[in-house]
């Protein structure tokens, strides 16, 4: 038997816990919004949105990932 909440859950449905859009922030404010996918490459970062947009942060590496508070936070390097 399946409870109720499994049969009202879809995981795919956006906005039902089925995606996790990310902020990036840096400095405290918000640089990029909506990001589902993030690389660390070197000494970049790398983020893309839902709309496929996507911004490199030069001499950044990702400091923070927070699910509950939807934020990625990123700290600059000394090149």
């Amino acid at each position: 038997m399946q409870s109720a909440y499994y049969a009202r859950f879809d995981p795919f449905r956006v906005g039902e816990r089925g995606m996790c859009e990310f902020n990036v922030i840096v400095n405290g404010k918000t640089q990029f919004k909506d990001v589902v996918y993030a690389k660390a490459q070197g000494s970049n970062v790398i983020v893309k949105n839902v709309l496929g947009e996507s911004k490199e942060f030069t001499n950044y590496v990702i400091t923070e990932v927070d699910v509950n508070a939807t934020k990625l936070v990123l700290t600059a390097i000394k090149p």
